[in-house]
């Protein structure tokens, strides 16, 4: 099979979907690797070592997605991007199409095969592809929130961890999964004094047992919410639906009895934004204000550290993209149903509910789009 790996035109996008090592792994395999060039510059990995790794490097992305029987990258293709994709072709990359109409009719339109990231899963029910980059984004958010609350940043000029004499910052983390426990494990371990928000009981039970003893746990609920949101300095987004679009949870009318100069982490942005007032942006101009607010919505968070980030993923969809290589998508989605659950679109039909659902769209059962 022919492997395209295309460079990320997303603004501020520095992660590349392969790793030199993992071009060793498919020509192992038999397999022919087209490499974009300067696809890897952003994670410190230059043409010279994919082409000793055997991929073949090439001048531009019409190539690669002309030539590819599979795409594997990063980010979702762009408008730019959409002329470009073939029908039946496997595009298997990070979709979040519940958030966005357009990407979703494109890649319909485009009759290709869209297997998402954030949608396969293990049998033990968790997103093995969407994991790293959420504990990334987890720890990003409080590094990213504390730059937020600094003067310079249009913040209330606040030190998270405090100092002798003076307190320290309050954090309310909304969502108690992988990100929102790793942003607390992060906002705790410099000396915050962190609140996370859940309306799963039992996840809120495991963290009450592993987080610090600064981490206070919180059943949520609309009075508790508004309450927190009126002491926290930083309020960290971290809820999922998993292939759904994110809910809303601060409204924009919230906002007002919140402090000025406190600050907003959306981290899930990229399924549209758990705050009314959210709208993506860019590690270049990654905030602005409503409402004295400090928002930072960054759609590409884990980009911004890209060599840790590319190595990270890389770690957890190699495997599923040897596989397609390998077996064709058919016969690896039959061979494992988590990875059939990665499944969103196929030749013009909508396979994933969540995808269904928010758009209005008749739901083809996965199952018959392997036809096999």
């Amino acid at each position: 099979m022919i492997v395209g790996i295309p460079r990320e035109v997303k603004k501020d996008e520095f992660r590349v979907g392969l790793l030199p090592d993992g071009a060793r792994a498919f020509r192992r395999e038999g397999h022919r690797v087209l490499f974009e060039s300067g696809a890897g510059e952003g994670c410190g990995h230059g043409d010279g070592e994919y082409a000793q790794a055997g991929a073949e490097v090439v001048g531009g992305a019409a190539e690669v997605w002309g030539r590819a029987d599979l795409v594997y990258k990063v980010k979702e293709p762009l408008a730019q991007e959409w002329p470009l994709i073939r029908s039946g072709q496997v595009v298997f990359t990070y979709f979040h199409f519940a958030a966005s109409r357009e990407l979703t009719g494109a890649m319909l339109k485009s009759g290709a095969v869209a297997l998402a990231y954030e949608t396969i899963l293990e049998r033990d029910g968790s997103l093995p592809c969407l994991v790293p980059m959420s504990e990334i984004a987890g720890r990003m958010s409080i590094q990213e929130g504390a730059k937020c609350l600094e003067k310079v940043s249009n913040g209330q000029g606040t030190l998270l961890a405090g100092v002798p004499g003076v307190a320290p910052a309050e954090v309310l983390i909304l969502g108690g999964g992988v990100v929102g426990s790793n942003a607390a494990r992060i906002a705790a371990g410099l000396g915050a004094r962190v609140t996370v928000m859940d309306v799963s009981l039992p996840r809120l039970r495991v963290l009450d047992d592993i987080l610090p003893a600064n981490v206070t746990t919180l059943f949520s609920t609309p009075d508790n919410l508004e309450r927190r949101l009126g002491q926290a300095d930083l309020v960290v987004g971290a809820v999922l639906k998993e292939g759904a679009r994110a809910p809303r949870l601060v409204t924009a009318g919230m906002l007002k009895g919140m402090k000025k100069g406190s600050a907003l982490v959306d981290v899930s942005i990229d399924q549209g934004g758990c705050f009314e007032t959210s709208r993506p942006t860019t590690h270049s101009q990654p905030t602005y204000v409503v409402e004295g607010v400090v928002h930072y919505c960054v759609s590409n968070m884990p980009g911004g550290v890209a060599r840790t980030s590319t190595q990270a993923l890389a770690n957890a969809t190699l495997p599923y993209a040897l596989k397609l290589a390998s077996l064709g998508w058919k016969k690896a989605l039959a061979a494992d149903r988590g990875f059939l659950h990665g499944l969103n679109l196929s030749e013009g039909r909508v396979h994933h509910p969540a995808v269904a659902e928010a758009f209005g769209l008749p739901l083809s059962p996965a199952d018959k789009a392997l036809d096999l």
